[in-house]
């Protein structure tokens, strides 16, 4: 059986190998050399990394008998893409779902970067943004002496920084997710008023952030995660058994 999972996060690496162990041939599709860095090499597991459009999906998908849609759970874009993908290889796709977190009590929840921009504005102090590279146009009307961007420590990850006019001196190139030590130390070092982030779950190391924006007394802004439906791993795997 031919499976294609588009991963890049961690449940994805996790489901992919399980997979691969019941014997099924996997492909796992992932964005960056980062994502198959990560993903790294595994029996019955073949990694192709470079982002794909919707055509180049549907053809890596023929023949396959499962798509599996485990990226992550911002990524819209790409999910619209997989399902059309899927739908027009006539290939069953399952999306697998990360588990939303409870939010603090005392969390701005917000549903785009740019609102947490604009709410922002009228607030004094520095900003750590948890919110990817990509993220950082939206903050734009902001001084960047401000912004603390922490970003994949990668070539386009510090380009969208300088782009942004972000000070090199603010810039956290780091790899997550990180500990509530971590958390709290970055907090701490660049006197920090307000993080922005995404509900990333547990794999994202969300209650990490959110505990050490707490112990701070640092304001915790957070972009909505947007509404979805899918199926846990088990619930995944027990249909590549059926499949198998």
């Amino acid at each position: 059986m031919k499976a294609v999972i588009f991963s890049g996060t961690t449940e994805g690496r996790t489901l992919s190998r399980a997979v691969a162990a019941l014997g099924a041939d996997v492909t796992v599709c992932v964005a960056t050399d980062l994502g198959a860095e990560e993903q790294g090499c595994a029996p019955g597991i073949t990694v192709r990394a470079g982002r794909l459009d919707a055509g180049k999906m549907t053809a890596l998908l023929q023949g396959a008998a499962l798509c599996v849609d485990a990226t992550h759970p911002y990524a819209t874009e790409a999910t619209r893409n997989i399902r059309a993908a899927a739908t027009a290889a006539g290939v069953a796709y399952h999306r697998l779902l990360r588990p939303a977190s409870n939010l603090p009590a005392g969390s701005v929840v917000l549903e785009t970067a740019a609102q947490a921009a604009a709410y922002l504005a009228a607030k004094p102090g520095n900003v750590l943004l948890a919110t990817g590279a990509k993220e950082l146009p939206a903050f734009a009307a902001l001084d960047p002496a401000r912004l603390y961007p922490r970003v994949l420590p990668t070539l386009a990850g510090i380009t969208a920084c300088e782009a942004a006019g972000i000070p090199h001196r603010n810039i956290i190139a780091m790899q997550g997710p990180f500990t509530l030590e971590l958390n709290v130390a970055l907090l701490r070092q660049f006197a920090i008023a307000a993080m922005v982030t995404k509900d990333g779950g547990a794999a994202g190391g969300f209650a990490e952030k959110a505990e050490a924006a707490a112990r701070c007394g640092v304001q915790l802004i957070v972009l909505r995660r947007p509404e979805e439906q899918g199926e846990n791993a088990e619930t995944i795997l027990q249909r590549c058994r059926e499949l198998l």
